[in-house]
């Protein structure tokens, strides 16, 4: 790791931090979200746009959970990665990630060019 990205490691440790936070408060507020809908579901008599419109939102609030608990865990294994002081090197290739890459997408495990490659060779998810 370079030292103008070890300099940095406190104001990341934070960033991370918080995103974690975030997250968590994120998902439990999804998990509290989906018991009132399932609640909801069973006690009210709706018509078919109401049924439609409950199963869209469960639908959408499913996906953006699913997001949230890709992130956290991203955030999760950069924040094992500053413990063991392993963050900012790249996975792939083992050099250091750009400070400027870590300071705008902290739970980065992979350079930009390594990243690139990962994701073209990634199947694609709908």
């Amino acid at each position: 790791m370079d030292l103008p990205t070890q300099a940095h490691l406190k104001t990341i440790r934070e960033l991370l931090t918080y995103r974690l936070g975030d997250l968590r408060a994120d998902v439990r507020a999804a998990e509290l979200e989906r018991r009132a809908d399932a609640l909801a579901g069973d006690q009210g008599v709706g018509d078919r746009k109401d049924e439609a419109s409950r199963r869209q939102r469960v639908a959408l609030s499913g996906q953006q959970e699913e997001r949230d608990l890709e992130e956290l865990e991203q955030v999760e294994a950069a924040l094992r990665r500053l413990d063991a002081g392993t963050y900012g090197d790249c996975s792939s290739c083992g050099e250091p990630v750009k400070l400027d890459r870590l300071m705008v997408q902290p739970a980065a495990e992979r350079c930009a060019a390594c990243q690139g490659r990962f994701e073209a060779h990634s199947p694609r998810t709908s």
